[in-house]
């Protein structure tokens, strides 16, 4: 049995979320949750609520023990791009991609 949560539409690169990713995936949620709070990056702020979230419905809705928890799977896929524009010289314009993430952390518990 496994347990997932989502951050949809977060306002961060999927590149810079998927190097926090890779730190905490296969590891149990109390070792996760230490490298997250102490990491220095932007996505480490949103990775640690989701995986709060995931805990709390695997132990919730799913009735699991949450000290056999562990990040089985953490990724952040590419959402939408808001597109905007910087004036540059000559009356041009160049593009500014804003880009979008939909991050996604499952758990489960070690057997």
């Amino acid at each position: 049995m496994e347990a997932r949560a989502e951050h949809r539409y977060a306002r961060i690169s999927p590149r810079k979320v998927q190097i926090v990713c890779d730190l905490i995936r296969g590891k149990d949620i109390a070792t996760a949750e230490a490298i997250l709070k102490n990491t220095p990056k932007a996505a480490s702020e949103l990775l640690i609520k989701v995986l709060m979230s995931a805990e709390a419905n695997a132990e919730n809705n799913f009735n699991m023990d949450p000290d056999k928890l562990y990040v089985k799977e953490t990724y952040a896929n590419p959402g939408p791009i808001l597109k905007r524009g910087m004036p540059r010289a000559q009356g041009r314009m160049y593009r500014i991609n804003k880009r979008t993430s939909h991050i996604t952390v499952v758990v489960a518990e070690k057997d």
